[in-house]
């Protein structure tokens, strides 16, 4: 692109955004608003991904062990269990600590212990989790395999429940950022288009005289991008405050809620969103002023 036609094309840009302030400021503010809504929705999916990858991180099978195993053959079962492939993490926890637990549990309750005549009949035992969720099954069978290893439980019904919830979260999360994003092209595009339409004489007389299609398509992709940039960026800031208020008000409330942390969270969704705002405004335009070449 030469010199001198790029100054033609951006000289072009700000006459027809001049020219059409109100419709440029309407045009901002409908580009603003679509990618406030989209990207609000990226916020909330991401949130939700996380929040489901948190709950499938906290399934752990419960690894009971044979009683009278001494601390020696304690010790080397732990060793075994960690050379498992799919084990993440192992934690022991003793028949004293695991009545603590149970105590705990049961509160103004815990009276009822009091039939057991200060005995304990609970196992020592091992928590394990896994690497990946869907690994819990298998896992917990090859557990039950080792020698010293009572039972190797978990709730398999609520684990089941949970990765068809998180499965659904997703699937949902990820239709939702597509029929946003094509709605958001399409209010762009017909936003631009009235742009166009305003100047179609124009354009057919450009056709006339021998302009180029590209010659005559490029004001109007720069607008788009100029568009999308600004409405991205005013979103985007928008998006900052809106979040860093949600993010200190739940955590207000609910401490360990598993909320992305701010930072560089905010950042990816800042440069996401005008990236979006641009690609969006760039091919809205495109979009618009294709069925006016056709002279």
């Amino acid at each position: 692109m030469k010199l001198r036609t790029s100054e033609y094309f951006i000289k072009e840009l700000f006459i027809s955004l001049k020219r059409n302030n109100w419709m440029t400021l309407a045009s901002i503010l409908t580009v603003t608003i679509s990618l406030f809504i989209l990207g609000l929705f990226l916020i909330i999916v991401t949130n939700l991904n996380r929040m489901a990858s948190t709950l499938e991180s906290r399934v752990q099978i419960s690894v009971y062990l044979q009683d009278n195993l001494g601390s020696e053959k304690t010790e080397q079962l732990e060793e075994k269990i960690k050379a498992i492939k799919s084990v993440a993490t192992v934690k022991y926890v003793s028949k004293e600590e695991a009545m603590k637990r149970f105590q705990k549990r049961l509160g103004d309750q815990k009276y009822l212990l009091s039939a057991l005549d200060n005995t304990n009949p609970l196992p020592n035992a091992f928590e394990v989790t896994v690497k990946e969720p869907d690994l819990v099954k298998s896992t917990s069978l090859e557990l039950e395999k080792l020698p010293g290893v009572d039972t190797a439980v978990f709730a398999q019904d609520i684990v089941e429940h949970l990765f068809d919830i998180t499965r659904i979260v997703r699937l949902i999360g990820a239709s939702i950022m597509v029929l946003l994003t094509g709605a958001t092209i399409f209010i762009i595009s017909n936003t631009i288009r009235l742009t166009v339409f305003a100047r179609r004489k124009e354009i057919a007389i450009m056709k006339y005289v021998g302009a180029t299609d590209w010659f005559i398509r490029w004001p109007f992709i720069l607008e788009g991008i100029f568009l999308g940039f600004i409405g991205g960026d005013i979103a985007a800031i928008a998006l900052r405050f809106a979040y860093e208020a949600l993010v200190q008000k739940i955590y207000s409330t609910l401490a360990f809620f598993p909320l992305i942390p701010l930072f560089p969270f905010l950042n990816y969704i800042t440069l996401g969103i005008i990236f979006a705002g641009i690609c969006i405004g760039a091919l809205g335009s495109s979009i618009s002023i294709k069925r006016f070449l056709k002279v």
